[in-house]
């Protein structure tokens, strides 16, 4: 499959204005990445929003979150839960605090739960199998699994069990840049870009939903391989889509190596030194020019959500955890506004919150659900948005509506 080829020709699910060839879509998709005129960019978060609005209403599909285990086989550059951090006190949620949950979860109004983890190969596929039963007997929610690349008699095991949907991010969409922050660990061979897609592929035609996802503003990732991500969301008709900053973790090889601005907890570009060439170098990571190396903000992360949204109108977009960690108090509203319609509150235990730390300073770590989910209700109130009812699917259109 070629990933990097032009993906939005005769693509069923563009916007107006994003169905004309694909290079006069990509030079579209990168000037908007580019654009600093505020009034641009309003204009962009008013036609997000207003194809949002039209093709999957004003609700607000609220995904419980659950993090089952900060365990992880992959030792992946950029997260703090890889195999080789060793600072982090391990743990596996027990069955019964995930029920505890997801009992949580019906109490507040939620209609699907996220259950999310580490590559985890303590995380047994029977237990899962048995813990996804018990969740469909005891309670109406939906089941979406993000528990990283698994073998097709696990996924097949626990879509039969009722699991609805499954994430699987690809990341990046250049292979470099993948395969250099995705290095060898233990388990399965290293992951790829080409792997992931047949996965998400294999994933649907057992019969889940398929989300995906990217980080934006990682070090050697171009404007190009950006606007490359976003065409591939559309090639791949994905249901779910997540995207966030890139938030340097100081635990892990690329937040030493690319550490954060200390105001912003992101990662600035500028000319490399001569230790972060040589980082590149032995990683195998791309390294573009200051021109062309993407520059992550939380317009830069709006922007993302927006450009998503024109190119899958129907999809099901999160305001993220990450757009709330950079902007506590008003990242997760705006997101909410320039093109997403879920929130995924946390529900993991609190005394395990603040051990999930793929990134730094993660919001909602010290909370309790029931605070999460009162802020969450303020927010959607103050922007006039419903919460949504019901396990919150992807309502599919033959021809969605633009602006």
């Amino acid at each position: 499959m070629d990933f990097t080829a032009d993906h939005s020709a005769g693509h069923p699910f563009f916007c107006p204005g994003y169905r004309e060839s694909g290079s006069l879509a990509r030079q579209k998709i990168l000037s908007r990445l580019r654009e600093n005129d505020p009034e641009k960019l309003q204009s962009l978060w008013n036609e997000a929003d207003a194809v949002r609005r039209r093709n999957v209403g004003d609700a607000v599909h609220l995904r419980g979150l659950i993090e089952l285990s900060n365990c992880c086989r992959r030792d992946c550059l950029y997260c703090g839960v890889r195999i080789g951090n060793r600072n982090p006190r391990r743990y596996r949620l027990e069955d019964g605090e995930v029920l505890e949950a997801a009992r949580k979860a019906v109490a507040f109004g939620y209609g699907s739960l996220v259950i999310q983890s580490g590559e985890d190969p303590g995380l047994d596929g029977d237990r899962v199998t048995r813990l996804i039963r018990r969740i469909k007997e005891t309670t109406p929610l939906a089941v979406t699994l993000s528990l990283g690349e698994r073998s097709e008699s696990d996924w097949e095991a626990w879509r039969q069990a009722g699991a609805d949907r499954y994430l699987l991010r690809f990341e990046s969409s250049n292979q470099r840049l993948f395969e250099a922050i995705h290095p060898p660990a233990a388990g399965p061979e290293a992951p790829t870009v080409p792997n992931r897609i047949v996965l998400l592929e294999r994933l649907r035609r057992i019969g889940f939903e398929i989300g995906s996802g990217i980080m934006s503003g990682i070090p050697g990732q171009t404007w190009d391989d950006l606007a490359d991500d976003l065409l591939l969301f559309a090639q791949l008709d994905l249901d779910m889509i997540g995207c966030g900053p890139f938030l340097p973790h100081p635990d892990t090889p690329l937040g030493a190596a690319f550490p954060p601005d200390p105001a912003t907890g992101l990662y600035v570009p500028g000319p490399l030194t001569e230790e972060q060439r040589r980082f590149c170098a032995a990683s195998g990571l791309p390294e573009p020019s200051p021109t062309e190396q993407v520059v992550s903000s939380e317009t830069l992360a709006f922007k993302v959500i927006a450009l998503a949204r024109l190119l899958c109108p129907t999809a099901n977009i999160p305001s993220t955890t990450a757009i709330a960690t950079i902007d506590p108090k008003r990242g997760r509203m705006l997101g909410l506004s320039r093109g997403a319609n879920v929130v995924m509150p946390n529900l993991t235990p609190t005394a395990y919150r603040a051990l999930y730390e793929i990134y730094p300073n993660k919001a909602a770590r010290f909370e309790s659900a029931e605070q999460t989910h009162a802020q969450v209700i303020e927010h959607l109130a103050a922007l006039g948005r419903p919460p949504g009812t019901g396990p919150g699917g992807r309502v599919r259109s033959e021809k969605p509506r633009g602006t």
